[in-house]
């Protein structure tokens, strides 16, 4: 009988991490927990690897691991990975796992957050990839793999980059992770209450910018009563090739030109409420790779609109001035524009 071994990635928040940080491992380590047991109930060998070299790539430590457990079949995935994964999904992780060799399935093979592996030896020839994201790529192009996916079940396309993604689940219990820590709630939730009322406003307009997809649109157009202007750019900049442009926002280059405080005046003449991938706005600010960002802590608390946490000059400024804007402005990442939308969405009252 083929062995599968599951591989769950889980950084602990660093020795001196903020309280954000903080948060937000205790947020992935419950999920990381979760996925352990479900895995196991689904027949596979769990491992949570919690101690993550700072300066190992994510290719040197698959490589490692391969060579230390030697797996027939392997899945691969961080602990922040399909929050909203069911048992049915797991098992076919590790079907495919430990079925015939030189075959992949990742929950989306343009950007992978969780990937099964049937046959890992090739894998001792990964080279050292920056992230997960670009694995399946590799796999076909470099060792000759059928990669599958699923990017068409939305629930698998969740993934947790952020304190905010957490409170989008409930059962994650993010905001009383928060709230244990002397870290307050309640901008953020007042305010995605009140996005959440504009779109189920037929008088209203919803924006939606960064990293939407043609299907969440959809979806806002079946479910959601407002009107929606979307600003769709920059999908997939972190697995872009090194010979592209470099990333380039639409909204960035309006506000280079009048500045971060402009955020809520430029959305206000265009909509009711907006809803914003930050991360786009950084990466053509200060370039596409995260390290030259501002730290964690940073953007962890633009996302829950914490102004007076967030130390670097020009991201302050950006998130005062979506909680100064007439209109309210939610700040985040993929998830929050992309599948968490139908999250955030819920009727207004669960939010406060």
């Amino acid at each position: 009988m083929t062995r599968v071994d599951v591989i769950i990635f889980h950084p602990r928040a660093a020795s001196g991490a903020g309280p954000l940080s903080d948060a937000f491992a205790a947020i992935r380590g419950r999920n990381a927990q979760r996925q352990a047991l479900g895995f196991r109930q689904a027949g596979a060998e769990v491992t949570v690897v919690e101690d993550l070299e700072g300066n190992a790539s994510f290719g040197r430590r698959v490589r490692d691991l391969v060579g230390a457990i030697a797996p027939d079949g392997l899945v691969l995935l961080g602990s922040g990975s399909v929050p909203l994964a069911t048992a049915a999904d797991r098992r076919a992780f590790v079907a495919t796992a430990g079925g015939p060799p030189c075959h992949a399935l990742a929950n989306n093979r343009y950007s992978a957050d969780i990937v099964a592996i049937a046959g890992a030896a090739p894998l001792a020839g990964l080279p050292d990839l920056a992230a997960d994201n670009g694995l399946p790529r590799w796999l076909q192009e470099s060792a000759g793999f059928e990669v599958a996916d699923l990017r068409r079940r939305w629930r698998l396309q969740v993934d947790l980059d952020t304190p905010l993604d957490g409170m989008l689940i409930p059962w994650l219990e993010a905001g009383q992770a928060l709230r244990d820590r002397d870290i307050s709630t309640v901008a953020i939730r007042t305010t995605l209450a009140a996005v959440a009322a504009a779109a189920h406003d037929p008088l209203r307009e919803l924006i939606v910018s960064g990293r939407t997809s043609a299907g969440t649109l959809r979806w806002l157009e079946r479910s959601t009563a407002s009107r929606t202007r979307a600003l769709i750019e920059e999908r997939g900049f972190r697995t872009r090739p090194a010979s592209q442009r470099p990333v380039r926002s639409t909204l960035g280059l309006l506000l280079d030109r009048d500045g971060p405080r402009a955020l809520g005046s430029i959305l206000a003449e265009l909509g009711d409420a907006a809803v914003v991938d930050s991360r786009v706005l950084l990466a053509h600010r200060f370039g596409a790779e995260e390290r030259r960002w501002p730290g964690a802590e940073d953007r962890f608390a633009s996302d829950l609109l914490l102004a007076d946490r967030i130390a670097d000059p020009w991201l302050r400024e950006l998130t005062e001035a979506a909680i100064d804007a007439p209109i309210p402005i939610v700040l985040g990442g993929h998830t929050l524009v992309g599948p968490g939308l139908r999250l955030a969405m819920r009727e207004a009252g669960s939010w406060t």
